[in-house]
């Protein structure tokens, strides 16, 4: 969409000279020679950028500024101050007001188009981030969440509940049940919602490698920390920070860790000092931490810290009113993000979706859904587009002769979904490549590997 530029000056000439230069640079451009007849025409257009005089007999240029903060959408549009001689400083202070920046007249051209582009670059990225924000507030709106079983309902009403306070929140529950969904939807409800969301696996680092994620260091504190870093906790400030896999940290970080959810506050690895902390916490586990603090493997005094708000996510076997409905939604959102229109799928394909365990819960329904989008010939999805096997009244069929082991499996299943996307897009390995999510390089390799040559 083209950028849409205002000028506001009362002397028509420079409105006229400055709107050709614009107009050149591939811009719509329209001039007001009055504040007010631009402020009308604000409420019923869009603009991306306004360009206005300082001085001008019935509204100065900062108190249009001004007015323009006032209305909707006003503080999205940066505005350009067009100073003369002599009223610099007048200008400085309608940039402290919110003016993006100010052009002195008579003005460079290049120097006007380079500030233009700027101004507009912004507009862009602010837009884009309000857009982002609002689709993430809707994708994790507890109310638009997936939800047909009793106890997922009271599940979510609990979350919401616990949204509106500052309160540690616990969710535990089965890989794949949606812990992060749980974290990211608490934060979406909360005051926080401006503020950043940092997720982090403790599973990930190394112990050592965990308290420097967190908490930061100092230049020097080990080998290879060649500057200062600032931790999670600092970067999260005024947000909310998501430590999934909590139960797999050691006792001594789980004591650091426990002075940070007292005091609030983290010291840098080779720092003497502490640094307060302003953060909402959400932690998350597959493990049953009172079972662990019974075994001695978990802090009980921490466990009582994290566990203030304690939420449950059943796995998908124990609420097996959701499988369909989210089925259905993986199937309609993975339809839309891979082109493939409306597609439905065959009887047999229900009847395994409603019988099947979910051992690894919505992660590997949602995860069979997006392949059998991928792989189905048709706008109709079969059990072979599920790579899942035979069906039988217990479940999956052994098929004589097949290799159990788990190499053999994968790579059995892996050979069998890239022979059937280059045979989609007739053998063309870019094409094929950009599908599977993979560069060529990659997809040569796999195809040496699996002997598709």
């Amino acid at each position: 969409m083209t950028p849409r530029i205002a000028v506001v000056d009362d002397e028509p000439r420079m409105a006229r000279v400055l709107a050709m230069l614009l107009r050149r640079e591939g811009y719509e451009v329209e001039a007001f020679e009055a504040p007010a007849a631009f402020l009308a025409a604000f409420e019923q257009q869009r603009f991306d950028l306004v360009m206005t005089d300082l001085k001008m007999p019935e509204m100065s240029g900062i108190e249009l500024l001004a007015e323009l903060r006032e209305r909707d959408h006003g503080d999205d549009v940066p505005v350009i101050v067009m100073t003369a001689h002599g009223t610099i400083q007048t200008a400085i202070e309608a940039m402290k007001l919110g003016a993006f920046d100010f052009v002195e007249k008579p003005f460079d051209n290049d120097a006007c188009k380079v500030l233009v582009a700027r101004a507009l670059e912004r507009t862009r990225l602010v837009r884009e981030n309000h857009y982002l924000r609002a689709e993430l507030r809707e994708r994790y709106r507890l109310d638009n969440l997936i939800v047909a079983s009793d106890a997922m309902r009271q599940t979510f009403e609990l979350a919401h509940r616990a949204a509106r306070s500052r309160a540690t929140v616990l969710v535990w529950g089965e890989s794949g049940t949606g812990k992060e969904v749980v974290a990211r939807s608490i934060h979406y409800h909360s005051d926080r919602v401006g503020k950043p969301f940092v997720a982090v696996n403790c599973k990930a680092f190394a112990q050592g490698v965990l308290e420097s994620e967190l908490f930061g260091h100092k230049k020097g504190a080990f080998t290879g920390a060649t500057q200062d870093r600032r931790g999670v906790f600092e970067r999260a400030s005024g947000g909310t920070i998501f430590l999934d896999e909590i139960g797999e940290v050691d006792m001594a970080f789980q004591t650091k860790l426990l002075r940070v959810f007292q005091e609030y506050e983290v010291q840098p690895v080779g720092s003497e000092h502490a640094i307060p902390v302003d953060v909402r916490l959400v932690v998350a586990t597959n493990k049953n931490l009172q079972e662990e603090v019974a075994q001695g493997r978990f802090r009980e005094d921490l466990y009582f810290r994290l566990a203030v708000i304690p939420i449950h996510l059943p796995p998908l076997r124990e609420r097996r009113a959701d499988i369909l409905p989210l089925a259905r939604h993986f199937l309609g959102r993975w339809s839309k993000e891979l082109g493939r229109g409306t597609m439905t799928w065959s009887d047999e394909v229900e009847e395994y979706i409603k019988a099947h365990d979910w051992p690894g819960n919505v992660r590997e329904l949602e995860n069979t859904l997006e392949r059998a989008v991928v792989l189905a010939r048709t706008d109709r999805i079969e059990l072979d587009d599920l790579m899942v096997g035979s069906i039988a009244a217990g479940g999956m069929r052994h098929v004589d002769g097949q290799d159990d082991r788990l190499d053999a499996v994968v790579d059995e299943a892996t050979r069998r979904h890239v022979r059937l996307v280059l045979e989609r897009v007739d053998g063309k390995r870019q094409e094929a490549a950009d599908i599977l999510g993979i560069d060529r390089t990659t997809l040569y390799r796999l195809m040496k590997k699996l002997d598709l040559d």
